[in-house]
């Protein structure tokens, strides 16, 4: 593909053809379904597309990214699997302290921002609200009041400081710390 003039960008079996044009994507894609064909393999119908990543609903999906209209995002899938994980990690029944759900997620949070630290800075709010409304519920649990964490009287009586002093893992803090020249 570089040698016919093609930018290419590729990791394992994925990759993504970029060109300036409709005309050139489609030529590219061309040849890349004649290579494919030629050498027994077949591309997949539902990844393979052409389109304008600058456009708005034209974007693609590469390595858990969604590139569309200009911007990075955390690709849907990818974005619902660790709201699913931190769910597991965060039951109400869970029966543990705070100090060690927040020992337990923060693994994970730290390197699920190292990976994702360059899609769009609304993903970070989004992950950081979900996890303390998923902690402040464990707390009401474990005072024995019901409720799923998500009136004021809890942001009152566990701010997003609080957090913080325990120890928690959280992105927006650290998208600004990494956004710093060392």
């Amino acid at each position: 593909m570089k040698q016919r003039g093609y930018r290419m960008v590729r990791y394992a079996d994925d990759f993504v053809v970029l060109c300036r044009t409709a005309q050139q994507a489609q030529a590219a894609l061309n040849e890349v379904r004649g290579w494919v064909e030629q050498n027994g393999l077949r591309l997949n119908a539902d990844k393979t597309q052409v389109g304008d990543c600058r456009q708005a609903g034209q974007g693609f999906e590469f390595l858990g990214y969604r590139f569309e209209a200009g911007r990075r995002w955390v690709r849907p899938k990818s974005f619902k699997a660790l709201r699913d994980r931190i769910r597991m990690k965060t039951q109400r029944t869970r029966g543990d302290s705070l100090a060690c759900i927040i020992a337990d997620l923060n693994p994970m949070l730290r390197g699920w921002f190292n990976y994702f630290k360059h899609a769009h800075p609304l993903v970070d709010e989004l992950m950081d609200g979900f996890i303390r409304r998923r902690l402040r519920a464990i707390l009401r649990k474990q005072e024995k009041r019901p409720g799923m964490g998500r009136c004021l009287d809890d942001h009152l009586r566990w701010p997003n400081v609080f957090f913080a002093t325990q120890g928690l893992f959280t992105m927006v803090p650290a998208r600004g710390l990494a956004s710093h020249s060392r």
